[in-house]
């Protein structure tokens, strides 16, 4: 045997015992959860942490499908942000603030979904852009305070176009810039982000009581 193929044959046996060390993610604790047994979800507005002023609504206008689906009652995002705008409530910061017992007494919530968008829109260097949506999210018990499940959720999509050249790759971020500056660009990648942070696999929301499956884990 060659040196080099015992060295090969060293490389690949480290490589195995490595993998063989390495945990496995811990699985979720969803027994508060259970114990709960949330029927009805209020959604306030989210804390914005991006620079982008499209994105509390942008993230809300996707936020009620993903859980609906799951199985759950979901208070109307737009009643609900209309009803706190009507009791002096504007900001999410403000809303975020105000006491479980109060939200219960107003809404009747099972629990209360906290989001927090961190990144949101899209950013350009030279030539290439990318859009980037991150969601962090805390389910709160509306009746005892408990936190029964929180979740995190990113997506990225990039662009660039060297094919016509420096002018022509210059050119066309330019137009893209544009584009995406008439609209939202991150509005499509929200959706996604909102399904992905309730039905991630051994991270999302258990299927809630109108699923044709309760209680089943994502």
């Amino acid at each position: 045997m060659t040196a080099r193929a015992v060295l090969l044959l060293g490389a690949v046996a480290a490589a195995v015992v490595l993998s063989g060390c390495q945990t496995a993610p811990a699985s979720r604790d969803y027994s508060a959860f259970q114990r709960a047994a949330p029927r009805s979800i209020l959604i306030v507005p989210p804390l914005n942490k991006s620079t982008d002023l499209n994105a509390g609504y942008g993230f809300l206008s996707t936020a009620t499908e993903p859980l609906a689906e799951h199985g759950y009652y979901v208070f109307p995002v737009a009643v609900v942000d209309e009803m706190f705008r009507q009791n002096g409530l504007p900001t999410a910061a403000e809303i975020h603030a105000v006491g479980l017992p109060k939200l219960r007494e107003i809404f009747g919530a099972d629990a209360v979904l906290y989001p927090v968008i961190e990144s949101y829109g899209t950013k350009y260097v030279v030539i290439s852009s990318t859009t980037v949506v991150n969601v962090t999210a805390r389910l709160v018990d509306a009746r005892s305070g408990e936190l029964l499940w929180e979740g995190r959720a990113e997506l990225h999509q990039g662009s660039s176009d060297g094919n016509g050249g420096l002018i022509g790759a210059l050119v066309g971020a330019a137009l893209t810039q544009v584009l995406n500056s008439s609209r939202d660009a991150a509005h499509p990648m929200a959706k996604l982000v909102n399904v992905q942070l309730i039905d991630r696999a051994g991270q999302g929301l258990p299927y809630g009581p109108y699923s044709a499956t309760p209680g089943r884990l994502p």
